[in-house]
């Protein structure tokens, strides 16, 4: 492999991997139906060692509004049940000795704006470390061109193909906003 499919291919890959992280994260920001990814980042004090919920037991959503998470071990539900009081979701979980459950509210029309918002700020961030990996790569290039390790006219490619790249990987990040401001909006 060369050195300039090198430096492109090594681009894309951190473009891509951030944009993934990106819808990843957004998949944790809740929108108008209880979704299971919502309790990913929820670590409980488990016998004094830090477990994500989703590794104590069974995460399942019967209905839009509500998840019910069933422990393997029943002994935990108290621990579950803190963790998820001390965490950013803002519901109260309810328990009946055997399963926890979690009834998502309605959201509001102010509520939804202000998601769409978060939605966007994140888009934001994320765009600008597309950008950065673009200035990274692109400084490279020219270092390279500097050094007389790759002539003009392959520099100029270089570039042409981060800046593709770019480009592709902004418009994927659009396309994801667009479709999580559609699921937050919808009533």
């Amino acid at each position: 492999m060369t050195i300039d499919s090198e430096i492109i291919k090594s681009t894309e890959e951190k473009m891509k991997k951030a944009t993934a992280n990106f819808k990843k994260d957004l998949a944790t920001l809740r929108a108008g139906r209880a979704n299971p990814a919502l309790l990913e980042k929820i670590m409980v004090d488990y016998h004094g060692t830090p477990i994500p919920i989703n590794q104590l037991g069974s995460i399942t959503s019967p209905e839009p509004r509500l998840l019910l998470i069933q422990p393997w071990d029943v002994h935990a539900i108290g621990a579950i049940e803190k963790a998820i009081q001390k965490s950013d979701l803002g519901i109260n979980p309810t328990n009946d000795g055997r399963v926890i459950r979690l009834v998502f509210p309605e959201l509001t029309e102010e509520r939804r704006k202000e998601l769409v918002k978060t939605v966007h700020k994140k888009a934001e961030e994320i765009k600008v470390i597309i950008r950065n990996l673009r200035r990274d790569a692109n400084d490279l290039i020219k270092s390279k061109e500097k050094a007389k390790e790759i002539s003009e006219d392959e520099s100029k490619r270089m570039q042409e193909n981060i800046q593709k790249i770019t480009d592709n990987q902004i418009k994927e990040i659009d396309n994801i906003v667009k479709a999580k401001e559609k699921e937050i909006m919808e009533v």
